[in-house]
């Protein structure tokens, strides 16, 4: 993968200078673009879009609740590790009481991630094998911060949403009506702008309205089925 250092104020970027034959070292032969960006980013309204384009969207987020989903072999692992009280009284896991218990105690973050993050990877994998359209958006909040989910390894390219930090605590507090407290702790807990930015072949400003967004989402989508088709012919 190509690491890039790029301005922030330019509107997008993206580095063709990728060869197709060096993309897929081992990787599937199908190009997969990681999603990420931080809290009030813009990443749903990204993946719509990639959506509305018939592309197949693999959301991170939906995996990790379909993991540890009641019956589950994931969520029976956890209750092993921690104790009957991270279940509640429907069988399914006590987010609130997990969630609290992590934050407390941060070894228990590192546990709980080593039964949870196994799991979020295979089910990724499964649904990439399973995807039939040009290429496939991986998208996850934590990407590249949570490594040891290894989500970044599955993918040929990574595609950054960024936002100012202003931008980001005014859609976070609409949409979820959280405190700007609150809204700040989640972006500390995140990795900052420039180091996110580091790391991704490619980059959306969204500061702006959906439009301005869309514009810089095209180009970003013809050259991902450009490169998915060398991928393609590279393999044969």
């Amino acid at each position: 993968m190509t690491i890039n250092n790029r301005s922030s104020s330019q509107a997008y970027y993206y580095d063709s200078t990728v060869l197709p034959q060096t993309m897929n070292k081992g990787k599937s032969n199908k190009l997969v673009v990681g999603l990420t960006g931080g809290i009030g980013s813009g990443k749903s309204a990204t993946s719509a879009w990639f959506a509305e384009q018939g592309i197949d969207i693999i959301d991170a987020d939906v995996i990790a609740h379909e993991v540890v989903a009641k019956g589950s072999e994931t969520l029976s692992r956890i209750q092993k590790k921690f104790g009957d009280w991270a279940i509640n009284a429907q069988g399914e896991m006590d987010r609130a009481a997990v969630r609290t218990h992590v934050f407390t105690y941060p070894e228990a973050l590192i546990e709980l991630e080593s039964i949870t993050h196994p799991a979020i990877r295979e089910a990724a994998k499964e649904q990439l094998a399973a995807s039939t359209s040009d290429y496939i958006i991986l998208s996850a909040p934590l990407l590249i911060e949570a490594a040891e989910a290894g989500l970044a390894n599955l993918c040929q390219r990574i595609l950054v949403v960024d936002a100012s930090e202003d931008t980001q605590l005014e859609r976070a507090s609409l949409r979820d009506e959280q405190s700007n407290v609150k809204i700040k702790a989640i972006m500390a807990n995140q990795l900052s702008r420039e180091e996110r930015n580091s790391h991704a072949d490619d980059v959306v400003v969204n500061d702006s309205d959906l439009a301005a967004l869309h514009l810089q989402l095209e180009p970003l989508h013809q050259n991902y089925l450009t490169l998915a088709q060398q991928l393609k012919f590279a393999a044969d």
